[in-house]
C-alpha cells in the first residue's frame, strides 16, 4: 500500500484553519475581540517558531467551541467552510490529490489541528482518511481537552506508526507533504518527503537533507 500523507494548513489550502476559526469567531462577535483575538495570534506565533503548547492552545479553542449548543456548532462549521476556507483552496494541491488518486494510493491528511475545524475540510477535499487531534468528549459534550497523543510534532510520527500498523503495512511506501518544521520529525520518517511552499527552517532543513521543495501556490 502506498499512502500520501498531507499536511493541512498551508500546504493544501492557502492557510491555517486554526488561526482562521479564532478570526471567524471575532467576526462574528461570539468572543471577545481584543483578548481573543491577541491570545489567538500568539499561539500562531508559538506554532510558526515551533514551541505552541498544543494542549494549552487546544484547550483555548476546545473550551470556546463547547459553550456553544450542537446545533450551532454545526452551523458556525458550515459557514466557516463557505466564508473562510473555500477561498483558500489550491488548485495544484487538488491536482496533487487527483494524481496520487489516480495511481491508487490511499490519501491520508494528517493535522494537527483539531477534528472538529478539519473534518469537514477533508471530506471536501475527498480523501480517505483524517488523522487529526482528537477533542475529549464525554456524554456528547467537548471538555476543553485532548486525547493523548496530540496529532503534533513527534505525536505525528506516532500517530502515523500506529495507523500503519493497524494495517500491517510498516514498511510501505510514504509520500509526506508540508510546509512547516513543526513536521520535521514525520518528514525524517517517511521514505518519500517533499516540503511544500515551506517556511525558512523547513526550507534550510529541506536544501540539506535534499528534499525535493514544490510549491502549490
Amino acid at each position: 500500500m502506498t499512502v500520501a500523507i498531507f499536511d493541512l494548513d498551508n500546504t493544501l489550502i492557502a492557510g491555517d484553519s486554526d488561526h482562521s476559526w479564532g478570526e471567524f469567531l471575532v467576526r462574528q462577535g461570539l468572543v471577545d475581540e481584543v483578548q481573543y483575538r491577541k491570545a489567538n495570534d500568539q499561539f500562531y506565533e508559538d506554532y510558526k517558531r515551533g514551541e505552541l503548547d498544543i494542549h494549552a492552545y487546544q484547550r483555548f479553542v476546545l473550551t470556546q467551541v463547547a459553550q456553544f449548543p450542537a446545533a450551532q456548532q454545526q452551523a458556525l462549521l458550515n459557514q466557516f467552510m463557505q466564508e473562510c476556507i473555500r477561498p483558500l483552496w489550491l488548485p495544484k494541491a487538488e491536482a496533487l490529490l487527483a494524481e496520487h488518486r489516480a495511481k491508487g494510493h490511499y490519501l491520508l491528511i494528517i493535522t494537527a489541528t483539531n477534528a472538529f475545524i478539519t473534518r469537514p475540510i477533508a471530506d471536501a477535499l475527498g480523501v480517505d482518511q483524517l488523522i487529526a487531534t482528537e477533542p475529549e468528549i464525554i456524554d456528547g459534550q467537548y471538555t476543553g481537552e485532548i486525547i493523548d497523543p496530540p496529532c503534533f510534532q513527534a505525536g505525528k510520527v506516532l500517530r502515523w506508526q500506529a495507523f500503519m500498523a493497524e494495517r500491517d503495512a510498516p514498511d510501505e511506501t510514504c509520500y509526506f507533504y508540508s510546509d512547516s518544521i513543526n513536521d520535521l520529525p514525520l518528514l525524517e520518517a517517511v521514505t518519500h518527503p517533499v516540503v511544500v511552499d515551506p517556511c525558512e527552517r523547513l526550507q534550510a532543513a529541506a536544501e540539506a537533507r535534499h528534499w525535493p521543495v514544490i510549491s502549490l501556490r
